[in-house]
C-alpha cells in the first residue's frame, strides 16, 4: 500500500527547500510582450550558448511576458521554426507573465525593447530591482545595434530571422558578461 501522506509530505518538503541552496549562481529572465516570440527565442539561444560554454549549472534561464495575452501557450510556430533551423529548441516552453517574485528570483531581467524596459521598471519594487532591469541590446557586440529587438509577430518570416540575428549577437555579449562575474566558475 502506498503511503500518500508520506509522499505528499516528501513532495512538500522538496518544494519548501530553500531555493538559494539549489540555485545557480546567476539567474536571468528574458522579457517581451506575450512571451511567445522574442523572449522564448532569447531563452533558447542563450540556453544553447550557456550549454556550449559548459556553464549549465551556473546559470538559470527563463522567459516571461509583460502581458497575460498568451499565458499557457507554446511559442509562436514561426519563432519555433526559425529557431529550429538554426539549431535552437523552443520545445517545452509555455508563455507566462512576469510575476512580482521575479524581481527576487532573477539577477537580470532582460527586456527585448524599450516598452518592456519601462514596464519592468514600473513593476520593480525598489531601486535594487530597477538596477537589474537591462535591455538585450545592452549586450550587443555590433556597432550601431538597434536599441529594440523588433516584434516579428505581425510580419513575415524574415522578421524572425532578423530577431535571431540580433539575439545571437547579444547572447554572446551577455555570455561574456556572465563569464566576467566573480561568482561564475
Amino acid at each position: 500500500m502506498i503511503n500518500l501522506k508520506h509522499e505528499v509530505t516528501q513532495i512538500d518538503h522538496d518544494l519548501l527547500e530553500c531555493p538559494e541552496e539549489r540555485a545557480p549562481m546567476v539567474a536571468i529572465v528574458f522579457v517581451c510582450t506575450g512571451n511567445i516570440c522574442r523572449s522564448p527565442t532569447a531563452e533558447a539561444v542563450f540556453r544553447h550558448k550557456v550549454h556550449a560554454a559548459g556553464l549549465d549549472g551556473a546559470v538559470r534561464i527563463d522567459s516571461a511576458g509583460t502581458t497575460a495575452f498568451h499565458v499557457g501557450e507554446p511559442p509562436d510556430p514561426r519563432a519555433a521554426d526559425a529557431a529550429q533551423r538554426r539549431g535552437y529548441s523552443l520545445d517545452g516552453q509555455l508563455a507566462r507573465r512576469v510575476h512580482p517574485d521575479d524581481f527576487d528570483r532573477f539577477d537580470l531581467l532582460v527586456a527585448m525593447d524599450r516598452g518592456h524596459h519601462k514596464a519592468l521598471l514600473r513593476m520593480a519594487p525598489d531601486d535594487d530591482a530597477r538596477a537589474r532591469v537591462v535591455m538585450m541590446s545592452d549586450f550587443s557586440r555590433r556597432p550601431n545595434a538597434l536599441a529594440d529587438v523588433p516584434d516579428p509577430y505581425y510580419g513575415g518570416g524574415d522578421g524572425f530571422e532578423r530577431v535571431l540575428d540580433m539575439l545571437e549577437d547579444a547572447a554572446e555579449g551577455l555570455l561574456d558578461h556572465v563569464r566576467a562575474r566573480p561568482d561564475v566558475a
